[in-house]
């Protein structure tokens, strides 16, 4: 019975999440916002040209990974809140606050988690 309800809790957060993707924005405009705000300056991200030296994580899979910032669950909700607040999340954290607007973080999540 455990396992059962483990598997229902599972799957209800799955379409909790997919009911999130669907709420995210335009991934071609995340591409471009991900160029405007540098993001590559830091980070490799599949599919954005940038140097080849990178302080942050790459993205590569990021959107089937568990956790961001290795402290808050991988959802579209908190994707949005780490790119607009990092500092908020993690204050010591190297990801700098960069002024991104919730349209420009929506568009961003939604190019981050169609790399997968």
């Amino acid at each position: 019975l455990l396992i059962l309800l483990c598997a229902c809790d599972a799957q209800r957060e799955a379409g909790q999440n997919e009911d999130q993707l669907a709420r995210l924005g335009d991934a071609e405009i995340g591409e471009t916002a991900i160029q405007q705000y540098a993001c590559v300056t830091c980070h490799k991200i599949p599919g954005v040209v940038g140097p080849d030296s990178w302080i942050g994580p790459s993205l590569r899979h990021i959107g089937s990974r568990t956790y961001l910032a290795g402290i808050v669950p991988n959802t579209p909700d908190n994707m949005i809140a780490w790119l607009t607040k990092p500092k908020v999340i993690a204050p010591d954290s190297a990801m700098p606050d960069l002024g991104v607007t919730d349209a420009h973080a929506r568009h961003i999540a939604a190019f981050l988690y169609q790399l997968d």
